[in-house]
């Protein structure tokens, strides 16, 4: 391969390199936006990031025992 040719192949390379550094950014800005907004969420419901494994099982839990209720009220067939 001649000397032009690497030298092309490395600017296409360099190049496809660029690209992905500038969308891969642009992904990272995306997602510390998501990830503020759900911080923010957290906070006004009051919750904070590590109590949230809690705050689900104490959800499901809850969930569990309100169709449990809801279960027991229905009539029992026979």
């Amino acid at each position: 391969m001649k000397y032009d040719e690497r030298i092309s192949k490395l600017k296409d390379e360099i190049d496809k390199a660029r690209d992905l550094k500038i969308r891969s950014e642009a992904k990272l800005e995306q997602l510390n936006i998501q990830r503020e907004q759900i911080l923010s969420e957290l906070r006004n419901l009051n919750i904070q990031p590590e109590d949230l494994e809690d705050e689900i099982c104490k959800l499901e839990n809850e969930i569990e025992q309100l169709l449990f209720k809801a279960e027991s009220l229905l009539p029992k067939k026979h």
